[in-house]
């Protein structure tokens, strides 16, 4: 996705060997205008799937999946970081380690927003090491629903969480892949091919 690539190009900033700083439109923030087109990409790939709903993780996973749920016209489902008092007894709930923030967390979601008759796509900001994907899959699963794909803004290339996620046989779209990084450079491909067999482009 080159709009994306160039912007990353503009206003990406690498902070030692493997963290990309783009919080000035994706994460902290955010350029609407450029988070809707995102939106529009991973419904665009998506779109053959029989989707019932977007889930994410909050807080950086929510611009994203928020155009991708609209351009689906379907609801937004995301697991919150904390269970608030007000949320039922009823849950299911996953550990997440974040290793920029260095600490682990509980992220969870209610049972009455997911069930066995859900076909769930999981969309998220970064994939680097997986573990919050992993963590929505395991909540997808004990929910009894099926993940039908998964939508990546920024994927790290260079760590092994995307080769391990499609080798589990996951419909994984990353706009962008990160190849390498160093102080003042970012070398990056589009993920998204020309065509797919499985996905064919409008």
């Amino acid at each position: 996705m080159e709009r994306l690539m160039d912007r990353i190009r503009a206003d990406g900033r690498v902070i030692g060997k493997d963290i990309l700083k783009i919080d000035s439109f994706l994460n902290h923030q955010v350029d609407v205008d450029l988070m809707e087109v995102i939106g529009e990409e991973f419904a665009r790939y998506f779109r053959r799937k029989e989707i019932t709903k977007v889930l994410t993780v909050e807080a950086s996973g929510i611009a994203p999946a928020i155009f991708t749920a609209r351009a689906l016209r379907k609801p937004l489902l995301y697991a919150r970081k904390s269970k608030p008092s007000t949320m039922d007894a009823g849950h299911y709930a996953a550990e997440v380690q974040s290793f920029t923030k260095g600490r682990v967390f509980d992220i969870t979601v209610s049972a009455s927003f997911l069930g066995p008759s859900d076909k769930v796509l999981i969309i998220d900001d970064f994939l680097a090491f997986g573990s919050t994907v992993r963590g929505l899959l395991e909540i997808t699963s004990r929910a009894g629903a099926e993940v039908v794909g998964v939508g990546i803004v920024v994927e790290k290339g260079f760590q092994e969480a995307g080769r391990q996620l499609r080798e589990q046989g996951i419909d994984l779209c990353s706009l962008v892949v990160i190849d390498r990084m160093s102080e003042g450079s970012v070398e990056m491909h589009g993920g998204i091919p020309a065509a797919s067999a499985g996905h064919p482009r409008r």
